[in-house]
């Protein structure tokens, strides 16, 4: 097994040849991003059979909304003491998502049908997709 971390919307100025992985995966990534073609493109780059995973942001937009992403937030601050008060790694820019719950749904329901879409606290979805 072997791992490879490049700019895939980027796919041929990163040398990933289309239609040939087994496993794409983005972490956090996705939300500063045009969902839908950051979809595509992690989309072209996998083989038959193999599976698509992201982990993203969304942003709230109603009270369920806030209430659900709130249930983390006595962990997350946990958390934060426990690293001197830090909420984010140095260095890394931070960037508030775009798309509310029901946008990030719905681009996913049309682009990637039978995904499989997980509400996580603190804004957090999990969508994994097989490409048959």
């Amino acid at each position: 097994m072997s791992y490879l971390e490049a700019d895939f919307l980027d796919a041929s100025e990163a040398g990933l040849p289309a239609g040939t992985y087994d496993f794409v995966s983005a972490v956090a990534v996705v939300h500063p991003m045009e969902f839908a073609a950051a979809a595509r493109a992690m989309v072209r780059l996998l083989a038959p059979g193999g599976r698509l995973m992201i982990v993203g942001l969304a942003r709230n937009r109603t009270p369920l909304d806030w209430i659900i992403s709130g249930a983390g937030v006595p962990s997350a601050r946990l958390r934060a003491r426990r690293n001197g008060g830090k909420t984010s790694p140095d260095g890394m820019p931070v960037r508030r998502p775009g798309m509310s719950w029901w946008q990030v749904r719905r681009e996913a329901h049309r682009l990637l049908p039978g995904r499989r879409f997980r509400r996580h606290v603190l804004r957090r979805y999990s969508l994994v997709w097989d490409k048959l």
